[in-house]
């Protein structure tokens, strides 16, 4: 598949953000940890306002993380990240494991929900917070934990 096959295979795009959920303690974790953990996800969080993929240049699209406390007036930038940090594009992921995945006789099925990978580093849950995600043109998503 080239990348262009891959766009026109996939039906919309979300904004995103994974909860991560591992069972290793202290979090040394190996490769055969991360996929004996289910590669450490928990949930995800998906914004609800799908979008083209042909219409957005994934590897541009910039990406903040801010972090709400509870009695916080404003919340504090945690990070940046853009869609050139997963394989210099998400597309490239997505190809990548659409290619793989071909060459094991497997398919992508229609429907299924694909993490293409992180743009940013991770955030560690302390305290009540609330976590929103923005995206340059994809829009937001949010979480609270309490």
């Amino acid at each position: 598949m080239t990348a262009i096959d891959v766009l026109r295979a996939t039906d919309y795009v979300v904004p995103c953000f994974e909860i991560v959920d591992s069972r290793i303690d202290s979090w040394d974790i190996k490769v055969v940890d991360t996929i004996a953990d289910n590669a450490s996800c928990g949930v995800f969080v998906l914004g609800t306002e799908p979008r083209d993929p042909l219409e957005v240049d994934l590897a541009l699209v910039g990406m903040t993380i801010d972090v709400h406390r509870p009695g916080d007036s404003a919340g504090e930038l945690f990070g940046t990240g853009a869609g050139a940090a997963v394989k210099g594009s998400p597309v490239n992921s997505l190809l990548w494991l659409a290619n793989t995945l071909g060459e094991l006789g497997m398919t992508c099925r229609a429907g299924e929900v694909i993490l293409t990978g992180s743009l940013t580093l991770m955030a560690w849950l302390k305290e009540p917070q609330t976590i929103t995600c923005e995206f340059g043109g994809l829009g937001s998503c949010s979480v609270t934990f309490e």
